[in-house]
C-alpha cells in the first residue's frame, strides 16, 4: 500500500507541530517522529485504526500524543489516504 497525505492533513500536521515547537522544539520533533512512525504502520496494516465516525473512514489514535489521524483505505489504487489530523479534544466530525 502507498501512504498519501491530503493537503488538508499535511496542513493540520504542520500547524500542530508548529504549535508545539513554539513552546518546545524537542517535543515537536518527538511528536512528528511519533506521527510518522505510527502512520507508516498503515502501509502494511491499514485496518489497525478503529472504524471512523464518518462512513468509509478509520481513525488511528497516535499514542503518546493527543492526536488522531482520520484516514480511508482505497483498494484501487492500493493506498491509505490520510484525510485529517485532529486533536483529541477537537469536535469531530465538524457540524455541516
Amino acid at each position: 500500500m502507498k501512504l498519501l497525505w491530503s493537503a488538508k492533513a499535511a496542513s493540520d500536521r504542520k500547524r500542530a507541530i508548529q504549535f508545539i515547537a513554539d513552546k518546545n522544539v524537542g517535543a515537536a520533533i518527538g511528536q512528528l517522529d511519533e506521527i510518522e512512525r505510527q502512520t507508516d504502520l498503515l502501509i502494511d496494516q491499514p485496518e489497525i485504526g478503529r472504524p471512523g465516525r464518518i462512513d468509509g473512514t478509520r481513525e488511528l489514535v497516535i499514542s503518546r500524543t493527543s492526536l488522531i489521524v482520520i484516514y480511508r483505505v482505497r483498494q484501487k489504487p492500493k493506498q491509505v489516504e490520510i484525510l485529517r489530523l485532529v486533536h483529541g479534544a477537537q469536535k469531530w466530525p465538524p457540524k455541516s
